[in-house]
């Protein structure tokens, strides 16, 4: 029994999924991996304090002011916007 064993493990290695396993063996072709903010399922959290310390430097260098309350998904819409605002 145990030579059967090592011989499954050893056949098809690069085939064998795992269900501890995530994403494809290959990568997709669809092109965009990023989902919309819109679409995020925690995208009415509140935005992380990462999230407020970029924001609050890329505001500073575009010279806006922003809600201190923005959510997960309006936070990384501004920082995307800021972003392509000041080139960073």
């Amino acid at each position: 029994m145990s030579d059967n064993s090592n011989q499954n493990q050893s056949e098809g290695s690069d085939d064998v999924t795992s269900p501890d396993t995530i994403g494809a063996s290959t990568p997709s072709d669809s092109g965009n991996l990023e989902k919309d903010p819109s679409d995020w399922v925690s995208g009415d959290d509140p935005m992380t304090e990462a999230q407020r310390s970029y924001l609050d430097t890329l505001a500073r260098q575009a010279g806006e002011e922003l809600p201190a309350d923005l959510n997960k998904a309006q936070a990384s819409e501004h920082i995307d916007r800021l972003r392509s605002a000041t080139d960073k």
